[in-house]
């Protein structure tokens, strides 16, 4: 793994949650960005090297609302930056890891991911992430 790539926060509103970011952070989101296949609206903010997702929920049965409704708002996940999603993956099931997705899938923000069960990280639900290629 080669660094955080982002930590993915869980908010009931994203246009507040966009504005408390933008004073905390001293900047607005660089990229707003629709996922349907996971009913999920983000914003990316950049803090240095890493990135802050605010992950809101488009419809009640997404992992998002799910979430929400089990925990409330607040961390959700950890990215960290892969160079080859499918190796890392491999690695990490001979390691004894439980994956949510065996087959990595497109993200938001030009990524491929892929999840850790958060039983196999101390309840800390873990994205791999590996940037598109666009040729």
């Amino acid at each position: 793994m080669e660094k955080i790539e982002h930590i993915g926060i869980a908010v009931k509103n994203i246009s507040e949650a966009n504005k408390i970011y933008e004073t905390l952070l001293g900047s607005a989101p660089y990229k707003s960005e629709k996922v349907a296949s996971e009913g999920v609206q983000t914003s990316f903010f950049r803090t240095g090297e890493s990135k802050i997702e605010l992950l809101e929920a488009t419809n009640p049965e997404s992992p998002i609302a799910k979430f929400i409704e089990k925990r409330g708002e607040g961390i959700h996940h950890i990215a960290f930056a892969v160079s080859d999603i499918e190796a890392e993956i491999q690695r990490l099931k001979k390691e004894g890891f439980k994956l949510l997705n065996d087959v990595p899938k497109k993200g938001a923000d030009n990524k491929l991911v892929a999840f850790l069960h958060p039983k196999s990280c101390n309840g800390v639900l873990i994205e791999l992430c590996q940037e598109i290629e666009n040729k």
